[in-house]
């Protein structure tokens, strides 16, 4: 962890701190598992502690952070997307939403569901490009 992501973390409270190294874990792990992502660039966008699948390009970059309405932990990602809509679909009692970027951890998140939707974010763009061309007929 670099020196600036450390500040950042460090500048969290207990136990808000724990849970956002765990939810940093979780992030490192499924992009470990999850075929075509790669290593993972961590560093800041935002002022956010943000993964970004440098070297393989397959996904969108995942920020974490905490809710502004209830300080709970969150993952953010690209609004642009069409991935808050999957996931409220996938998991529509799960989580709480944040418009269209945001999903927001309780005390307990369900750590399959919150994998998955992770797994989503990091292959976004690679899911994407498969689909396109599945679609437009060079198979």
């Amino acid at each position: 962890m670099n020196q600036t992501v450390a500040a950042v973390f460090d500048g969290y409270p207990e136990p808000l701190r724990e849970q956002l190294l765990a939810l940093r874990q979780l992030i490192q792990d499924t992009a470990a598992a999850t075929d075509g992502v790669g290593p993972l660039e961590e560093t800041l966008k935002w002022g956010q502690v943000s993964y970004l699948t440098s070297q393989s390009g397959s996904g969108t970059t995942v920020r974490i952070g905490t809710d502004k309405a209830t300080g709970q932990p969150a993952i953010y990602v690209n609004c642009q997307t069409d991935l808050l809509s999957r996931y409220r679909t996938l998991y529509p009692d799960a989580f709480r939403y944040d418009g269209n970027r945001g999903v927001v951890l309780g005390a307990a998140p369900d750590k399959a569901a919150l994998r998955h939707v992770v797994a989503l974010a990091l292959t976004y763009h690679a899911q994407k490009k498969a689909t396109l061309s599945a679609g437009s007929g060079d198979h």
